[in-house]
């Protein structure tokens, strides 16, 4: 079977250099200083770089670029890819009807000689994918994990020659995500955030481009508000009380408003937490989404999203199937604040199947720890229990025997608490009948879900609600 060859950074680097309609100049500040020597060190690098820039102290590049809050920050990235582009189109005016102009920008904080902080950087590449056309935008946010600094900028340095050559080399949304890492080990760095913007990435909703960041594991998670705009979790969720409510939300039922009510309420009375330092989400994982011809399903993915949005919720998609893994990983950026899960009553049976803790060293133990040991909570919704029209509680569960102890003691200290006054009428209403009648188009499914949902879904015929036979499907598009 023939296979295309990967090219080796080296080999991107030189053919972008003797490309003749590629050319433009690239501003590096902070550690990210290895983009532009890739492009010198293969050769022919006069036919590309018209300038490049490095403003390593911080009142340099505030006089330059303009002065920002950090140092290291998307605003920081978007003021220098402004100022670099607009000189190019000012100043090589004579070579516009023949270039494709580019400015390419980053602005890195790598590891510090105590190695005590968290290297990262905003990448940035303003391009043309014709002349004299409107440039487009692609964006990145990256976070570097090797744990020496040469080798961090040897990693920024592949990733910006990545950047540039898939951007040039009209590769799709989903093809620039997966090269971005091409030749560099997998762990060693992680995008965590991306945008395209501009006349000839019109049709690219970024929402999905967080999606793909996840599914081809990229990252582990990514964030973004009810607008639909991404959002860094490191700043959107840094030093937060975070309320999670997880879920399918397929559809969004009055059950899953209840739950973010019912649990909103308790967590909102808790001491420790600062009402103006609440921050509410939801979280799908990969595992929920359906899936269409062996692929996810990106519509149904954006109906669903598109629902939660509407009821003013931000949301989270990760790919963590665990709740010890996304607890620790939201504990990571809340700096030990209040962190509450809101879970159903089955969900609560599954945390506590010694089954899900065996790839761990220390088993159900270290599993319990990650969930637990960040000031975090489980807040419990019951269900209802058909057999002796009782609720099931975590005050009526009982785990495993040899579990039996370490339940109370969360019991005890409030690790692990019943929700109360919910709406107990709602119990009976189960997401996967919702689906299915509203498939088949049974009358009284409305009823179960909120009304701006029901009016969205009949609007968008999500879900597979039936279109009106006199409509051409394709008008729908």
């Amino acid at each position: 079977m023939y296979t295309v060859k990967r090219l080796t950074t080296k080999e991107k680097a030189l053919e972008i250099n003797l490309d003749e309609k590629i050319y433009g100049t690239m501003a590096e500040v902070g550690g990210g200083q290895e983009v532009a020597a890739y492009f010198f060190k293969a050769g022919a690098a006069s036919g590309t770089i018209a300038k490049t820039m490095s403003a390593y102290d911080m009142t340099f590049s505030d006089s330059i670029y303009g002065k920002t809050k950090k140092y290291v920050c998307q605003e920081k990235l978007m003021k220098m890819l402004d100022r670099e582009y607009s000189l190019l189109s000012q100043r090589l005016t004579a070579r516009a009807k023949r270039t494709q102009f580019f400015a390419f920008a980053n602005t890195v904080e790598v590891l510090n000689y105590q190695k005590t902080n968290q290297g990262h950087g905003w990448i940035g590449l303003r391009f043309q994918l014709h002349p004299n056309s409107v440039p487009n935008d692609c964006i990145i946010h990256v976070v570097l994990n090797d744990t020496d600094t040469v080798w961090q900028q040897q990693v920024l340095g592949m990733i910006g020659v990545n950047m540039i050559f898939a951007c040039f080399k009209n590769y799709s949304p989903e093809e620039i995500i997966k090269s971005l890492l091409d030749n560099i080990n997998s762990g060693r760095v992680e995008i965590d955030m991306i945008r395209l913007s501009g006349p000839d990435f019109h049709h690219v909703d970024n929402r999905l481009m967080s999606l793909l960041l996840v599914k081809n594991g990229l990252t582990h998670a990514t964030l973004f508000d009810p607008k639909g705009n991404v959002l860094m979790p490191s700043e959107a969720l840094y030093k937060k009380n975070v309320l999670i409510l997880r879920g399918r939300f397929r559809p969004v039922t009055h059950v899953n408003v209840d739950m973010m009510i019912s649990g909103l309420r308790y967590f909102r009375n808790d001491p420790e937490v600062v009402k103006e330092n609440l921050f509410i989400l939801s979280e799908l994982t990969l595992k929920d989404l359906a899936v269409k011809e062996g692929k996810i399903d990106e519509n149904d993915f954006l109906d669903r999203v598109d629902l939660l949005c509407s009821l003013g919720q931000n949301v989270l998609i990760s790919s963590y199937k665990r709740h010890y893994r996304l607890s620790a990983y939201i504990s990571k950026y809340t700096k030990k604040r209040k962190l509450a899960l809101i879970v159903g009553f089955n969900n609560l049976k599954t945390i506590f199947e010694e089954k899900h803790y065996k790839d761990l060293d220390g088993g159900t133990l270290e599993g319990f720890s990650r969930l637990f040991g960040t000031n975090s909570q489980l807040l419990v919704y019951p269900s209802y229990n058909t057999e002796d029209d009782s609720l099931n509680t975590a005050e009526s569960y009982t785990p495993d025997e040899k579990l039996v102890s370490l339940y109370k003691y969360f019991q005890e200290n409030e690790k692990i608490v019943d929700l109360k006054d919910v709406k107990k009428e709602n119990l009976h209403i189960i997401s996967d009948q919702v689906l299915e009648m509203i498939g088949e188009d049974v009358a009284g499914w409305e009823n179960m879900v909120p009304v701006r949902v029901s009016n969205l879904i009949k609007e968008n015929y999500m879900f597979n609600y039936p279109t009106p036979l006199n409509v051409d499907e394709e008008d729908l598009v």
